[in-house]
């Protein structure tokens, strides 16, 4: 009998989570041709969270969790689920019933035709605003072009993986991680299926604006070195002008003899170049940032607690 682990990263879910398991249930009861592990990971909630996945693993011996010592953030605790899950394929959602639990026979199927990842493709993005949708749209398409692998777009972490890719995954082991781009670079045979993404059925979201805006940095140093290359024709372009409009300065003293003016115009030129300097800086700064992080060589997350099925 195949083994299915369903991996659930939770930070302060203790709302979600009886109305998830509910359905979980349901599912896993209805296909007893697998063995089947919940496995949860409690990121450091700060609420009733830990108590409550503990009270349904005593209920329920399917149930196993790892309790992480603090909050990591989701991608450390995916790879807390990547090191413990014991299945053959893992199925990876979130605690909120954004992604329906309904799609995982589906992806079961054509993980038995032989699809190695089966990721859901959002149709639609549930209750977003306006300026986040689209902001989400332009960051990827800006990702695409700069990167030499394919990012998919309006794909999150919902997704089905056989264990070759779990066990390749496991050997990614950088601290600053974003990981729906390790799902593309990995490779593998991946199949797409869609889904009509719901709403949060209880608590609130803890991505706001500025998280959202560290991951997309997250994705863009760790993929791309773009910026760094931006920052570098900019240096020459400038450098062009400025050399440009050096000779004509010079050449206009020469010929016409033109007294010392322009205090404007030197200000603007000095400002411009310390704000291209600053940005080539930070950009730098980044990657050295991530550089700093990686040497350290310091465990992704510290396990508080463990229990298997």
């Amino acid at each position: 009998m195949k083994k299915v682990t369903i991996l659930i990263p939770c930070y302060n879910e203790e709302q979600s989570l009886p109305l998830l398991y509910e359905q979980l249930a349901a599912l896993t009861n209805n296909h007893a041709e697998y063995d089947w592990e919940i496995l949860f990971v409690n990121d450091g909630s700060k609420d009733n969270t830990i108590q409550l996945i503990k009270q349904l693993s005593q209920k329920d011996n399917r149930i196993a969790y790892v309790d992480l010592s603090r909050n990591f953030g989701k991608e450390a605790a995916m790879l807390a689920g990547f090191d413990y899950a014991t299945g053959d394929c893992m199925v990876i959602m979130d605690a909120d019933l954004q992604h329906p639990p309904h799609l995982i026979p589906e992806m079961l199927q054509h993980w038995e035709a032989g699809y190695d990842d089966v990721y859901a493709k959002r149709t639609t993005r549930g209750k977003e605003s306006w300026l986040r949708k689209n902001l989400s749209l332009l960051y990827y398409k800006l990702l695409q072009k700069t990167t030499r692998v394919e990012i998919l777009q309006n794909v999150g972490d919902f997704r089905l993986l056989d264990r070759k890719c779990i066990d390749t995954l496991k050997q990614l082991r950088e601290s600053e991680r974003y990981t729906k781009g390790m799902f593309c670079w990995i490779g593998f045979n991946k199949k797409e299926i869609e889904f009509e993404q719901g709403d949060r059925v209880a608590g609130e979201t803890s991505w706001n604006y500025l998280s959202l805006f560290n991951l997309a940095i997250e994705g863009i140093t760790s993929f791309t070195i773009a910026p760094l290359r931006l920052s570098t024709m900019m240096g020459i372009i400038v450098s062009i002008i400025a050399f440009i409009y050096m000779c004509v300065i010079i050449t206009k003293t020469i010929i016409w003899g033109e007294d010392v003016q322009g205090f404007p115009t030197l200000m603007v030129v000095i400002l411009f170049l310390g704000g291209v300097q600053l940005l080539s800086l930070g950009i730098i700064g980044e990657y050295l940032g991530r550089i700093f992080h990686e040497t350290k060589n310091r465990p992704v997350y510290v396990v508080k607690e463990y229990k298997g099925e």
